[in-house]
């Protein structure tokens, strides 16, 4: 493709071309008249000189007019121009005029017309996004001002695009990491937009969903529901979704809103997902939290009540009736002191940042204590309580609390386990912890329950456990305690033939 410049300058040679050969026909045409008329002027100045000259030399008059024609004739022969050298004197005028006037014109059009094709270049790159490029200012072109203004333009959308460059990768950055789910879709139904927490928490990949329609993708029926009510209302809604996957519910609260552009045009809809599962699982554990609680102080309660109630009725007249009523409501009230104590014990265990006093604890110690304060449960079942140790093993614990944990597990051992039955106790310890290992021959625990064993009020078999005095909240109050000593507590069971708790304390550093 010819440059600005080169069709400028072939147009600029073009019109002088022509102008030069008018002006030389014009020239071929007058030029010859002129020339001749010179020429018989000065032809008549020698012929008036020469007859001046032969009327002094005596001859005749026929003499004299026969030499002035002969003289005549000479000289027009040798003042009169030929054609042909009139036209070449014609041409190389013309020719040299030619270059001369190319010559002027090369320079002036290098001067005017390069910078302005320069200038058109420029902007022809900034109108593809190319910001980069920046016209060369020559204060002798004339154009200082113009390509001053074109780098000043370009300096500002090169400024603009960077910005814009730097609002995209935020924007990209942000949406590909925030914690929820993401998806964007346009009146068509085709996804535009999708972050990686909606393909990772629906697990699909890039590749299946751009571009792509939100219905072939195979997303879960209640999501397509939703987005379908989107887009039938197209106003903002928000609802609570529940996924099913594999054996699992996940839980989804999904917000769904319009996108609104210019000029009030709807362009799509933009979906957020956060997952809520541990959030509906925690709303539900409150909820069964609060049931317990009405229901476990509600036994004793309606007991002490209902006892202390026949007694004002006139049972206390009767002492053999008043003593059992009396002994019912001492037990049911230690039942209910029991409950409160164990309430305000796990509260104040879960709360955040609750500290242990570590020190350098004997596990031999822990257990010698355990094993004297639940003799009399071991005397009265007939059971075997066997302690295992090849030496004394220190951890960093707090010695009362360490003694709460292993008197829970073991009073779980020995209530869960029949009579004549042996309950196991091993102190080892590796690396980096410590270990008490509490083995019984009980009914055991099922599989799919063994989860469940450390939530509150939690009861494997419920009539044993209230029976015994429990109140189901020992294996919760456990779980926090031994977290607070940044250990590990284990299970491991299997029906009809027992339990083995297994708990980890980290060793005194030495």
């Amino acid at each position: 493709m010819k440059s600005f410049h080169s069709k400028l300058f072939r147009t600029y040679s073009i019109m002088i071309g022509l102008i030069l050969a008018c002006l030389g026909l014009v020239l071929g045409q007058l030029f010859p008249i002129y020339a001749k008329n010179a020429s018989e002027k000065v032809i008549n100045i020698k012929l008036e000189e020469l007859s001046k000259d032969l009327a002094t030399t005596g001859l005749t008059g026929d003499e004299q007019r026969d030499i002035s024609e002969t003289i005549a004739t000479s000289f027009y022969q040798a003042e009169m121009l030929e054609p042909h050298s009139l036209w070449i004197f014609l041409f190389i005028i013309l020719a040299v005029t030619f270059l001369i006037a190319l010559f002027l014109g090369s320079s002036i059009f290098k001067k005017y017309a390069q910078p302005i094709e320069h200038l058109t270049e420029t902007a022809m790159e900034l109108a593809r996004g190319n910001y980069r490029i920046r016209a060369f200012e020559d204060e002798f072109s004339g154009m200082s001002k113009l390509s001053n203004s074109i780098n000043i333009l370009a300096r500002s959308l090169h400024d603009i695009s960077v910005m814009r460059e730097t609002e995209k990768e935020r924007l990209k950055t942000l949406i590909e990491n925030m914690g929820s789910a993401l998806i964007m879709i346009d009146r068509n139904g085709y996804i535009t937009i999708v972050n990686r927490s909606f393909l990772k928490q629906l697990d699909i990949s890039f590749k299946d969903v751009d571009g792509k329609l939100f219905n072939k993708i195979g997303l879960p029926k209640k999501i397509e529901d939703f987005i379908d009510q989107l887009f039938l209302t197209e106003a903002s809604s928000r609802e609570q979704i529940s996924i099913k996957k594999n054996i699992h519910t996940y839980y989804m609260d999904a917000y769904g809103a319009p996108v609104i552009g210019e000029h009030g045009k709807w362009l799509g809809i933009v979906i957020v997902m956060h997952e809520v599962t541990e959030l509906v699982k925690l709303e539900q554990v409150r909820k069964d939290f609060v049931a317990n609680v009405s229901h476990e102080l509600k036994t004793p309660v309606t007991s002490i009540k209902g006892f202390s109630e026949t007694l004002l009725y006139g049972a206390y007249k009767n002492e053999e009736t008043l003593l059992s009523f009396l002994e019912i409501i001492h037990k049911e009230s230690n039942r209910l002191q029991m409950l409160i104590n164990d309430l305000l014990d796990l509260s104040k265990v879960e709360q955040v940042g609750y500290e242990v006093d570590l020190q350098k604890v004997n596990l031999l110690d822990v257990v010698a204590r355990s094993k004297e304060m639940t003799s009399h449960i071991v005397e009265e079942k007939n059971m075997r309580l066997e302690i295992i140790s090849e030496e004394p093993v220190f951890v960093l614990g707090d010695l009362n609390r360490l003694i709460q944990i292993t008197m829970n597990l073991l009073m779980n051992a020995l209530t869960y386990s029949p009579e004549d039955k042996t309950v196991t106790i091993t102190i080892s310890q590796t690396k980096k912890c410590g270990v008490i290992r509490i083995q019984d021959e009980g009914i055991g625990i099922a599989k799919e329950e063994i989860n469940r064993v450390f939530e509150r009020f939690y009861r494997v078999d419920r009539a044993r456990s209230r029976n015994s005095g429990g109140t189901g909240l020992g294996l919760a109050i456990v779980k926090h305690l031994v977290e607070a000593h940044h250990g590990l507590l284990e299970v491991d069971s299997e029906v009809g033939k027992g339990t083995v708790f297994t708990v980890s304390i980290p060793l005194v550093k030495r």
